[in-house]
């Protein structure tokens, strides 16, 4: 069942799904239409979820569950897996791949294999300060305050 986002508890589980290219205007409102669709399906054990998404920048997807009201399980996360995997099909993305980098150059937002991002911090074309999109959030309250963040305050500080 779907919720509005901003209904949802800061104990909320989310995961986060950046894509390698930008969407379209388009393709967002088709994606956002589809997400609702599957929101409002999506179960655990025959119970429905309690469940919400955002689409951020027209590259991210983060989706969310109320574990308060029904925890996920090992079904209902294949599920979304599966309907991540078909949106990559469709639109031609890299949602799932994890070994890649997000960041702000700007006001222009950049996505690099994480070999390219190790090289550019070496080279200084990012620092520690450039803003990195920390997508091991895990809840509702770390996604608001440690999703868009300095790379020295995230995994990537590793790389300064």
């Amino acid at each position: 069942m779907w919720v509005p986002f901003d209904q949802l508890p800061e104990e909320s589980r989310i995961w986060i799904y950046q894509s390698d290219r930008r969407f379209t205007d388009e393709e967002v409102a088709a994606i956002d239409t589809a997400l609702r669709a599957f929101i409002d399906n999506w179960t655990a054990h025959g119970s429905g979820l309690e469940a919400s998404f955002e689409l951020r920048y027209n590259r991210f997807i983060v989706l969310a569950i109320n574990q308060e009201v029904q925890a996920a399980t090992g079904c209902s996360i294949d599920a979304s897996v599966a309907f991540i995997q078909s949106l990559e099909q469709q639109y031609g993305v890299d949602l799932l791949d994890k070994m890649n980098v997000t960041f702000r150059t700007g006001e222009f937002i950049s996505h690099k294999n994480l070999t390219d991002f190790r090289r550019m911090a070496k080279e200084k074309a990012v620092t520690g300060n450039t803003i990195v999109f920390n997508n091991l959030v895990t809840n509702v309250a770390e996604y608001r305050d440690a999703w868009e963040v300095p790379a020295f305050d995230s995994w990537h500080s590793r790389f300064f």
